[in-house]
């Protein structure tokens, strides 16, 4: 809904909730999507009634269905740090810590030395970090916590960054203690509190009278502000990011229009003010690659005039930047689509940047899962889509880092194809070599980020945590495969994984094997990955003597594509139910033949 988009009006979304919760979920009923659901705990140091209801807004926009379970008023350490059954019962997906200056009690006095500074420091990290390890420890999910926002005043001025019982150093210096702990424990995801407030406006964001009379840690209206704020945490723990920027060229990454004012006339570069803020923009964009963010045009243009814009002089943005340059006459979203197809993402996976509303508008309707920021003055393009935070990032993998070069390598096979007439000869071609063993820690990210990502080849769409993906890999019952792939014309890095183990309950039997997850990256479709794990699967499940394999397979509007993926590796059908759910079976008691024939296998 374009209301939950930022920038959006925080007195609206307040008035409104009830009434756009109802339109959110009235569109989740006419449009054939599975809901994730997931449970939110939030213990609070401040009311945080208001938050959650913002807060379930902004998830229901990203399909995300929270269940939430809200601690009493400021009971934060005491449902953190002490047993709690309530909070067990629940079984939390995730959990905020919502704290803040407020909760803060003690801070240097001015006579202090830098001794007693240091130990009143040393003893508010300890006194939060005792909370967040009893949460990880308890609790196996991910944890997200603040920072905190400076002080509403300072009563050393300037110099109360300096000194050392200043307000404004200690909770520098705090903050520096917090955020290195997060850096180096996995499960702890900080939520940078003092970057918000400091960005909302700190005269703006603190509120004496709403503290006092509701005991909100900010004001009123900053309240969507934070709630916005963590859902992009969120979202991405859980795989909602968007994958690829689509870009228009004329007034969006220069000023002018190519086609009429030449390469020489459009506004790029330090020339001129507007063309050092478009060089600032491309600039800014240009960065995204280094997160593994797909960049391609979208220009109503022809490609030799394209092509002339993005070879300027002082271009930021090179044609080799681009994964794909759509510059045609054609409607943006049917290129939008071609451009989903060629990147074998799904549209919502995108985001479309273009200065004219009337394209804008025309993309909205006709794709409304595709992000449309509304972006209007080039001087504020950075900030709309920085706050807007399509791409939050909550970690960060080699592979990511090298996305674009996967895939324009994948561009030199699909040309290198054409030479073939035999697609197995192809395939040989390619001298694919796989490595395909147990999860290992350093992979764990990487994992977690596949399995919340993938929608296309996944059997089951069940999502895993990094928490989760640790508690399988290091327990003996689960046989976990994860699978690499590189070939003549690169790394592609990991891209398949399967969760499988005996399922007792169901079963009444430990000899049949579950297979709880079966996924592979799009990007190595058609390459008979899947047969390579296939076979290192039959081959651990033969060593540890099961005699069967069940498969399951979900439908969901995103995963069409492997319907019948288990007909086609062997497995018999069990059962249909009539909401296209199925239960496939593959006996290991007979002998079994490899069907994997062009990679190598390490």
């Amino acid at each position: 809904m374009n209301c939950l988009d930022y920038p959006f009006d925080p007195a609206y979304l307040m008035k409104k909730k009830k009434s756009i919760r109802r339109e959110l979920i009235c569109t989740r009923r006419t449009v054939p999507l599975v809901p994730m659901v997931k449970k939110v705990a939030v213990l609070g140091g401040s009311t945080t009634r208001e938050i959650l209801d913002l807060l379930d807004l902004f998830l229901l926009n990203h399909e995300i269905e929270a269940e939430f379970y809200e601690s009493e008023y400021n009971q934060f350490y005491q449902e953190a740090g002490f047993d709690n059954p309530a909070l067990k019962a629940f079984g939390p997906d995730v959990i905020i810590l919502h704290t803040s200056y407020c909760n803060l009690q003690v801070f240097p006095e001015l006579q202090d030395n830098e001794k007693a500074v240091e130990d009143l420091l040393s003893q508010t990290f300890e006194h939060y970090r005792k909370l967040w390890d009893n949460l990880i420890q308890t609790y196996h999910c991910p944890i997200i916590i603040n920072n905190f926002e400076l002080p509403p005043f300072r009563l050393l001025g300037n110099q109360d960054a300096v000194h050392s019982a200043g307000r404004v150093s200690f909770i520098n210096r705090l903050n520096q203690l917090i955020e290195g702990y997060c850096s180096k424990t996995p499960s702890l995801y900080l939520h940078d509190l003092h970057y918000l407030s400091a960005s909302y406006g700190l005269k703006e964001w603190h509120d004496a009278k709403s503290y006092h009379l509701y005991k909100y840690a900010c004001s009123i209206p900053a309240l969507a502000e934070w709630a916005f704020s963590y859902s992009k945490i969120i979202k991405s723990l859980f795989g909602k990011n968007k994958k690829a920027l689509v870009l228009d060229l004329d007034n969006t990454l220069w000023g002018g229009v190519i086609g009429d004012d030449g390469q020489e006339g459009i506004e790029l570069g330090p020339e001129t003010s507007m063309g050092q803020v478009y060089s600032d923009f491309q600039r800014y964009i240009k960065l995204h690659k280094s997160l593994g963010i797909l960049l391609n045009v979208n220009s109503k243009n022809q490609l030799e005039n394209a092509i002339l814009g993005l070879t300027h002089p002082d271009a930021i943005l090179k044609p080799e930047d681009f994964i794909v340059i759509k510059a045609n006459w054609d409607s943006k979203d049917q290129n939008i689509l071609s451009i989903a197809n060629e990147l074998n993402i799904l549209p919502e996976s995108l985001v479309f940047v273009d200065d004219n509303p009337a394209e804008r508008h025309m993309v909205r309707s006709q794709l409304p899962f595709v992000a449309v920021p509304e972006v209007t003055d080039i001087e504020d393009f950075i900030r709309i889509l920085d706050q807007s935070g399509f791409f939050e990032i909550t970690s960060l993998s080699a592979d990511d880092q090298n996305r674009t070069q996967m895939y324009q390598t994948n561009q030199a096979r699909k040309n290198a194809e054409g030479n073939f007439q035999n697609y197995e000869e192809y395939l040989t071609s390619l001298d694919m070599v796989a490595e395909i063993k147990a999860f290992e820690p350093l992979y764990y990210s990487r994992i977690s980020q596949l399995c919340n990502k993938s929608n296309q080849f996944n059997l089951t769409t069940k999502r895993y945590t990094f928490e989760e993906i640790q508690q399988m890999a290091e327990n003996p019952k689960f046989i976990t495969l994860s699978g690499k792939l590189q070939d003549k014309f690169g790394d592609n890095g990991l891209v398949s994984m399967i969760v499988a183990a005996p399922n007792e309950e169901m079963n009444k039997e430990s000899n049949i094997l579950d297979i709880h997850l079966w996924l592979m990256s799009c990007r190595v479709l058609k390459r008979d990955m899947e047969f390579a794990m296939m076979d290192a699967l039959i081959l651990e499940a033969k060593r540890r003597q099961y005699q069967g394999i069940r498969g399951y397979y979900c439908p969901t509007a995103k995963n069409a594509m492997v319907a019948d993926f288990y007909e086609r590796m062997g497995f018999t059908l069990e059962e249909k139910t009539s909401d296209g759910n199925s239960r496939w079976f593959f006996d290991l008691s007979p002998e079994y033949k490899e069907q994997n024939h062009v990679i190598t296998i390490q």
